[in-house]
């Protein structure tokens, strides 16, 4: 018969127990302590390299770009606040703020066109004007950095892509599976008709009619009945170029 442990042997395991565990925690901590160690040694660098290449990183957009990911690596966010070392370093938190205002300006203004829903190129183009900056000078990271912060205003600020296009959309519109492909096809010549979405999409003209109305109405399409076939023509500004053409010089 096997014999059960006695109490000194319990005691014995349960006191080998705590050692391991207290050895554990031990190490556990001296890895944590090293891993903050090394952390505040990577950002006293970061500091220091935004110091020596402040010029680039405020006037090339590609450098800009490659600055914050390194920024992040570290779990340090230089928009996070217009104050402190980062605002001191680079004033990049005032850069993002200006250019999140003028988003916001150039978003309203034309949402009469386009229903609250931009091209994120045709956005980049309309700041580049209303900056009088060279194109190259601004990235489409920078907008995308900018309205990540607009997000906290609450008013459906946020960047959808539908196939090959990223759209900035203003406004709550919640587009559902429909709305997304008649957009999609819409890209190839910035309009849609109910015929085409009949034979591309295999739709009946209820569906199609029904899709077509909802985006009408939420201000997104335009309608077009100046052709000779007689068939009438959605056009979707934030997917063609009318909208540019027709009063980027105005915005």
């Amino acid at each position: 018969m096997r014999r059960r442990p006695g109490i000194g042997g319990l005691q014995s395991a349960a006191a080998a127990r705590d050692q391991y565990r207290l050895v554990g925690e031990n190490v556990a901590k001296v890895r944590a302590d090293l891993m903050i160690e090394q952390l505040a040694t990577f950002r006293s660098q970061l500091e220091d390299f935004a110091r020596k290449h402040k010029n680039d990183i405020r006037k090339n957009p590609t450098f800009r770009a490659q600055f914050h990911e390194m920024c992040a690596k570290v779990g340090v966010d230089p928009l996070a606040s217009n104050k402190g070392v980062w605002a001191e370093l680079l004033g990049i938190g005032d850069f993002y703020y200006e250019l999140g205002v003028q988003i916001v300006e150039i978003c309203i203004a034309t949402r009469a066109e386009n229903g609250g829903l931009i091209n994120l190129e045709e956005l980049r183009t309309r700041l580049c004007k209303r900056r009088k900056c060279p194109r190259d000078s601004l990235s489409e990271d920078d907008c995308l950095r900018a309205i990540s912060k607009l997000k906290v205003l609450g008013s459906g600020f946020e960047v959808i892509s539908i196939k090959t296009k990223r759209l900035v959309r203003s406004v709550p519109t919640e587009l559902n599976r429909d709305h997304n492909e008649i957009l999609e096809l819409a890209q190839a010549q910035g309009y849609v008709t109910v015929d085409q979405l009949e034979r591309n999409l295999s739709w009946t003209s209820g569906r199609a009619i029904d899709a077509l109305q909802t985006l009408l109405k939420e201000g997104l399409a335009m309608i077009d009945d100046g052709h000779k076939d007689g068939k009438r023509r959605f056009w979707f500004p934030c997917v063609s170029s009318i909208s540019v053409a027709a009063g980027l010089d105005e915005i």
